[in-house]
């Protein structure tokens, strides 16, 4: 039997347990176990594993990683979100991780909308009605193409390399040769060799690339390991191919993202409020900032960060990326 003061000190114990609980939502304490614990939900086409951390009712911030990167990215950024109140959603894009296709018959299609579209599906699946959006490379493109075509669905946004909308038609204007160099991948898998080439050695090609594009970033191989598991997903060599084989008009896509394809390819404006994001030493292909700038009608500012950050500024500067999704937020 309780006695009074039984029932007293039982009743101080979980009141200090849920304080010391709601302590360590605000502080982020173990929010970094969060990317060994993925979870999955049916969205759309796809079976989405996706890391979910900081408060249930907080802003959603929703976190989108490159190729060939994954989760990871935001490894440190996300904790970091989380511990200042943010609801943070990292997803696997199709072809990375733990994501997986509801069904053998849907084809394994890269084309930029349809990334778009999954990640309305997966906010639509996790009853998130906006969202402050947060991506660089094939994120920054899926970020932007979601603020374009569902601007209701973005609170904010904070884009590495600025706008990166484009369309069939685009990717099959010639550019000057230099610039063409640094897409030397895009026509490696355009042919039958490029692909069984990705195929056998996709790892060691995802090194290449991040070294490539990040020229100053000294990785460790467990960094880089934690990642390069994410490409071993059934479907990311196809996706993969599809992306860039798309993009040179090589293939068509899926008819039911047409009325997308169609408005994307006159290139919108964003009207959300935007922070575009360029590293100091970038080495993967990209535009000038100066060059996109009017494309953004909403609030906006640019940032160059430091000169020896490269193309994957949330793992490479994870504090100034942190204070730009934050900033983003306020505007």
């Amino acid at each position: 039997m309780f006695t009074q003061f039984t029932s007293s000190a039982l009743a101080l114990t979980v009141s200090l347990g849920t304080v010391m609980s709601c302590q360590a939502e605000i502080t982020g304490k173990d929010y970094t176990a969060a990317f060994n614990q993925v979870h999955q939900i049916n969205a759309g086409d796809l079976n989405v594993g996706y890391v979910d951390i900081g408060p249930k009712d907080g802003q959603p911030v929703i976190l989108l990683h490159g190729w060939p990167y994954d989760i990871h990215s935001y490894a440190d950024v996300a904790p970091a979100l989380a511990a200042k109140g943010y609801r943070v959603i990292v997803p696997s894009l199709r072809g990375y991780g733990t994501t997986r296709f509801l069904s053998d018959k849907t084809p394994r299609n890269g084309q930029p909308s349809a990334l778009a579209k999954d990640i309305v599906n997966l906010m639509d699946a996790l009853n998130i009605k906006q969202a402050v959006f947060a991506g660089y490379d094939w994120g920054a493109r899926t970020a932007d193409i979601v603020a374009a075509l569902w601007p209701e669905r973005v609170k904010s946004l904070v884009s590495v390399s600025g706008y990166l909308i484009g369309s069939q038609a685009v990717g099959k204007q010639p550019l000057p040769p230099k610039a063409e160099l640094q897409w030397w991948y895009q026509f490696y898998f355009a042919t039958e060799r490029g692909a069984q080439g990705y195929a056998k050695n996709t790892h060691d090609f995802a090194r290449l690339i991040w070294s490539q594009a990040s020229p100053d970033w000294k990785f460790s191989d467990a960094t880089f390991n934690a990642s390069a598991k994410s490409l071993d997903n059934p479907d990311h060599v196809a996706i993969t191919l599809s992306n860039y084989r798309w993009r040179l008009g090589l293939e068509k896509g899926e008819h039911k993202y047409d009325s997308y394809e169609q408005k994307l390819a006159t290139l919108p404006t964003i009207s959300v409020p935007t922070i575009t994001i360029e590293g100091g030493n970038n080495g993967a292909p990209h535009p000038a900032p100066e060059a996109y700038a009017s494309k953004f009608t909403g609030k906006y500012e640019h940032r160059t960060f430091g000169a020896t950050v490269g193309h994957n500024p949330p793992q490479e500067d994870p504090q100034d990326f942190v204070k730009a999704v934050v900033d983003a937020d306020k505007l």
